[in-house]
């Protein structure tokens, strides 16, 4: 039968991996020095094989212990980030950490978290952002809320949101170029983000629009930037009206159609097998899928 490695064998690992010292791990560890020693050597006799070079000035990982070391690393994250999550809320809820895409992080989701800390103050939600899918494989995510065509294979691909468009420009752009896009419409003026490429030839194609879009407007990697260049005055782009909605309001931007277009990809709340039986992460799902159907 196979016997997995102790917990403290693997905890003296990854210090001493980390620290390229045994010494400088037993100190963090609160061990000594031949305690950590004694552990590393127990690990690599149960695995059957060096893990360590050990040389008179330092010591190195081997191969195998690159490799064994980025397979454990994100699990110990995770029991680590478990056993404080037990001990803190014994059980009465969680800390849940999910990555969310900039623009719904920041004009969808933000502005709706009040409802979600009222109904549920036991859970603890920690967000980050990036551009593009996150990676699992470093162990600090328990879920995505991401941009995608919801087929991330090996993972779970809970549909949210769609992603709807209009043109919007600035009232100071419309008074010189107009307010309706046209075969007349200065291609510098159509600003692209790079998230949706493309975008504007498909508008051109959809609303019958003579010519194609180009690719002559300023480009900007996430939608915020191409909003506040709007804003700006120094163009039209295609955005969601979760972004836009009180710049309506305010009278900053303009919507320069009523024929709103659904972009083939959407939001989804991604995450891997591991996450999936976290009760924080089952309660989330669950009000973020109900927020979505109040849009």
């Amino acid at each position: 039968m196979f016997h997995a490695p102790s917990t403290q064998s693997l905890l003296c690992f990854e210090a001493s991996a980390r620290l390229r010292s045994f010494t400088a791990a037993a100190r963090e560890l609160h061990l000594t020095q031949g305690a950590v020693s004694r552990q590393i050597q127990m690990l690599e006799e149960r695995l059957g094989v060096a893990l360590f070079v050990r040389r008179r000035d330092a010591m190195a990982l081997t191969d195998a212990g690159r490799e064994y070391i980025a397979e454990i690393e994100p699990l110990l994250k995770r029991l680590e980030r478990a056993t404080v999550n037990v001990m803190a809320l014994k059980g009465r809820g969680g800390a849940l950490s999910l990555s969310v895409g900039s623009a719904i992080g920041s004009y969808w989701l933000i502005r709706r978290l009040p409802g979600f800390t009222r109904e549920h103050g036991e859970i603890t939600l920690n967000l980050r952002t990036r551009v593009g899918p996150v990676d699992f494989g470093i162990g600090s995510v328990d879920a995505s809320l991401e941009f995608g065509d919801g087929k991330r294979q090996g993972f779970h691909n809970d549909f949210i949101l769609p992603l709807l468009l209009l043109p919007y420009a600035a009232p100071s752009w419309i008074a010189t170029h107009g307010d309706t896009i046209g075969p007349h419409t200065p291609r510098s003026c159509l600003i692209q983000h790079l998230t949706l490429p493309g975008s504007w030839d498909v508008w051109f194609e959809r609303e019958r629009i003579a010519g194609h879009a180009g690719n002559e407007g300023p480009r900007y990697e996430i939608m915020s930037m191409a909003l506040n260049a709007a804003v700006a005055g120094m163009g039209v782009t295609l955005l969601p009206a979760y972004m836009t909605t009180d710049l309506v309001t305010a009278g900053k931007l303009v919507a320069l159609s009523t024929q709103v277009w659904c972009y083939p990809k959407a939001y989804y709340l991604v995450y891997p097998d591991a996450s999936a039986e976290m009760k924080s992460l089952q309660i989330f799902s669950k009000w973020l899928l109900e927020q979505s159907r109040l849009e």
